[in-house]
């Protein structure tokens, strides 16, 4: 099939795009990399009046270093990002979801921007900023800018909290300690795939062994990504068995989803093994930079 008809605007600057979203929002789509957009264009399954290209958008595609962490622009390339020494030394979480993302012929052009406005609930790059606890920059004519929480932007299938006369203009992935342990794990049908299951977690481990701080996020079983609460397990050892409760508490906290992929038994399952697997790695890790720190 191919896409109905449409005008094809490539804008200068934001304050076009935004100009032209306030006259057509409701019949307007933007384009960053495609990757996700121009499969949907071609079955019809979107069908706008007009399509935005945000791609001669000076400094869109940046990579800035701030005092609390990084902003990434809503352009910035997948391959620029797993090939990015900052983002490795600053959000490597990051780095080690994202060579589970596409391919290397469509990370060239698909974009983290592009990946979080899909919002697809098996997406990786959604899920690492939900459990770093990251925030996204959005931009109308009416409102001028506004960040909203990871938490809160992600409202279900393919839907967020974007207004339709706003764009995504940047996102904001937090820099956590240096002595973090970090770990992603996932399961697709095959490799560059959607998950059918993904865990990422962040740790950080006292000189005492005890956990100081963590973060466990969950993909691809849900209709959005989400962050467990960990509360409970604060001050408790880095050791197996709470890597053992924490799976567990995984397990029984989700409401899988069931598509033509996998059924909610097979992904309560991948979540307990890969919150295990994950929780564990990022406790070795992060106990290592301790010891090394001590």
């Amino acid at each position: 099939m191919k896409p109905v008809a449409f005008d094809y605007l490539r804008p200068d600057t934001v304050d076009e795009v935004l100009s032209v979203l306030a006259e057509n929002a409701a019949d307007a789509v933007l384009l960053a990399g495609g990757m996700s957009l121009g499969p949907m264009l071609n079955m019809r399954l979107v069908r706008p009046s007009v399509l935005i290209d945000l791609n001669r958008i000076k400094d869109l595609d940046e990579i800035r270093v701030t005092d609390d962490g990084i902003i990434t622009g809503a352009t910035t390339r997948q391959a620029d990002i797993l090939k990015s020494r900052v983002i490795a030394e600053q959000v490597p979480l990051l780095t080690r979801a994202m060579r589970y993302v596409g391919h290397f012929q469509t990370r060239t052009r698909g974009t983290v921007g592009g990946s979080v406005a899909h919002a697809d609930p098996s997406a990786e790059i959604p899920l690492v900023l939900v459990t770093l606890g990251g925030k996204i920059e959005l931009a109308s004519q009416k409102n001028q800018r506004r960040w909203v929480a990871a938490s809160e932007f992600f409202c279900g299938v393919l839907t967020t909290d974007r207004r339709p006369d706003e764009m995504l203009v940047a996102l904001h992935w937090p820099r956590l300690a240096p002595e973090t342990g970090y770990a992603f794990e996932e399961v697709a049908q095959r490799p560059g795939d959607l998950a059918i299951a993904a865990v990422a977690c962040a740790v950080k481990v006292g000189s005492n062994g005890k956990i100081a701080e963590l973060r466990l996020g969950l993909g691809g079983v849900e209709d959005r990504p989400f962050r467990l609460d960990t509360s409970a397990v604060i001050g408790e050892p880095a050791d197996e068995p709470t890597a053992r409760a924490l799976s567990d508490q995984a397990f029984e906290t989700v409401n899988p989803i069931e598509d033509m992929t996998a059924g909610a038994d097979y992904r309560l399952a991948l979540v307990r093994t890969l919150a295990f697997e994950a929780v564990g790695k990022a406790f070795a890790e992060a106990a290592g930079k301790a010891k090394k720190d001590g």
